[in-house]
């Protein structure tokens, strides 16, 4: 009975090596580091107890010198980060679908949930007043860059006055700001509020009813008619 022919063996193929990163992507990849690692000692400590020896030593010197004049223009970037962060969130929420108060309650809801996941944001900002903005003020641009989180909320508010369900004469500004603020209370004042009434305020339910609960008294009050 004539042997049967093996086939040949199969070479084995080379891992593929990862595509390298280009210089511009390398330099993203450093600086958000830097900024990931700026972040938590800002949040804990503010711009004026921050150290940039405590940052670099986890990050180097010489890293944080080649891209930043010093700490001051790092906090700034770890502020302008923050905003553009939330900012970008929101852009992700569908605001399209169903009627002008089912898109303000995804947004409200999204606001609540967002700040409750990302307490480095609300720290941020509370030590940003603090400082009596003295910091954001020099980020350039920024204001135009937040102004988009209005233009969502204007959208929105337009479209609820067109189907008659929104009470007409809403501010867009005053409408975010009421949002942000009860959306800001359950992280700024967590350790206080849970103090004084045992209440955990960071916990998956209480965050969740607390989302249901701001985009109801929002709902109620953009949809009041006189």
């Amino acid at each position: 009975m004539p042997s049967e022919k093996l086939a040949p063996a199969e070479k084995p193929t080379k891992a593929e090596k990862p595509a390298r990163r280009s210089h511009a992507e390398t330099r993203e990849a450093t600086i958000n580091q830097i900024i990931d690692i700026a972040t938590a000692e800002f949040v804990e400590k503010g711009l004026a107890g921050a150290r940039i020896d405590e940052i670099a030593g986890k990050a180097t010197k010489r890293k944080i010198y080649y891209y930043f004049e010093g700490k001051e223009e790092l906090y700034r970037a770890v502020l302008e980060r923050a905003y553009k962060r939330v900012r970008a969130s929101e852009n992700e929420v569908d605001i399209e679908a169903g009627t002008a108060a089912q898109a303000l309650r995804n947004l409200i809801e999204h606001e609540v949930r967002y700040h409750s996941q990302h307490p480095e944001l609300v720290r941020l900002v509370m030590n940003e007043n603090i400082l009596r903005g003295e910091q954001i003020k020099q980020i350039a641009g920024l204001p135009e860059s937040n102004s988009k989180a209005v233009d969502i909320v204007s959208r929105i508010v337009s479209r609820g006055e067109a189907e008659g369900s929104f009470r007409p004469g809403i501010n867009p500004v005053e409408l975010h700001m009421n949002v942000t603020a009860l959306s800001f209370y359950n992280v700024s004042n967590q350790f206080t509020f849970a103090h004084n009434f045992g209440v955990d305020m960071t916990s998956a339910d209480a965050v969740e009813r607390r989302a249901k609960q701001v985009a109801d008294i929002i709902i109620a009050w953009v949809t009041q008619k006189d």
